[in-house]
């Protein structure tokens, strides 16, 4: 990625922080950096492009990855709280990460691991899929739902309720392996 590339990014990274997603437009973020919303499409060719770019490098696991010998069922709790914990980190990350078209090769190699992970453990594949996705698709709406809502609810809180429901999930997964 370009250096000029990389600052319209963190630039846009920055904005979505301050002023949150529905005031993330091409024209405020050109205004940031002192130049003109054409210029931007240099780089993204669209909003849909920078969005996706943001998500893909919001997502995108640092690190070694996943260990190779974890268990099925401590992936998918690391994969699930740690999407959590990126999207808390930002201001409307949830809805970012929601809206995504494209979240890059990283975010897909994950994806493509924990149910290569599930299916290896003996979870038939179209389920593993399902159960990745549910897993995926519960932090996402759970962490929507935490930051639209944007109350005094403590964070323990919301981390027992969060790691109760993952925990259902889980159990139904488990539920479906053979005995």
């Amino acid at each position: 990625m370009g250096q000029r590339r990389t600052e319209v990014l963190q630039a846009a990274i920055e904005l979505l922080d301050e002023a949150g997603l529905d005031a993330l437009t091409m024209r405020l973020l050109a205004s940031r950096l002192g130049v003109r919303a054409s210029a931007l499409y240099r780089h993204y060719p669209s909003k849909q492009a920078l969005l996706d770019a943001m998500v893909a490098h919001l997502v995108k696991p640092d690190g070694d990855g996943f260990p190779a010998d974890a268990p099925w069922d401590e992936l998918l709790r690391g994969a699930a709280s740690g999407m959590r914990e990126v999207m808390l980190a930002h201001r409307d990350g949830a809805r970012l990460i929601s809206g995504f078209h494209d979240p890059g090769d990283d975010a897909i190699a994950v994806f493509e691991h924990l149910v290569t992970t599930l299916a290896g453990a003996g979870v038939p594949a179209g389920m593993a899929t399902v159960a990745v996705d549910t897993v995926l698709a519960y932090a996402n709406g759970f962490t929507i739902e935490e930051q639209a809502r944007k109350t005094a609810w403590p964070r323990e809180e919301r981390d027992q309720a969060f790691g109760g429901g993952l925990d259902l999930i889980i159990a139904g997964i488990r539920g479906s392996l053979p005995a």
